[in-house]
C-alpha cells in the first residue's frame, strides 16, 4: 500500500514541477484544471498512507512523512484558494516551501516505502 501511495505521490510531484515550471517560465498561474488534478492525486495518496498507518505497522518515518505532507498540503490548500482562486499571481517563496516540503516527505515516504529505512 505504501509502494502505490508513492508511485502517486510522485506522479503528483511530477505535475507539482510542472505547475511551478508554468508559474517561474510565464509568470502566470497554472491551469485550474492541472491544480486541481494535482490536489485530487496528492488527496488520494494520502488517504492511502493514512490508511497504511491505520491497519498496519509502519516505521515512524511514514508517520513523519504524513507529517510533512500534511504540511505541505496546507500550503497547496492556501496557494489555491487564497491565491488562485481569487486569480492573483502565486507567491514565488510559498510556492518553493510548498514544493520543499513535499519533496522532504516524498523522499522519507519513498526511503520506508521501499525498505531503505
Amino acid at each position: 500500500m505504501l509502494q502505490t501511495a508513492s508511485i502517486l505521490l510522485l506522479i503528483t510531484a511530477l505535475g507539482g514541477v510542472l505547475m511551478a515550471g508554468i508559474r517561474f517560465a510565464t509568470r502566470r498561474n497554472p491551469p485550474a484544471w492541472l491544480a486541481m488534478l494535482h490536489g485530487l492525486l496528492a488527496a488520494s495518496g494520502l488517504t492511502l498512507v493514512l490508511y497504511a498507518i491505520c491497519t498496519q505497522p509502519v516505521s515512524s518515518t511514514v508517520v513523519l512523512a504524513l507529517v510533512i505532507f500534511l504540511l505541505a498540503a496546507s500550503g497547496g490548500a492556501i496557494l489555491s484558494l487564497a491565491y488562485k482562486w481569487r486569480q492573483r499571481l502565486l507567491p514565488a517563496w510559498l510556492v518553493v516551501v510548498h514544493g520543499s516540503a513535499a519533496a522532504i516527505a516524498l523522499t522519507l515516504l519513498l526511503l520506508a516505502a521501499f525498505g531503505a529505512v
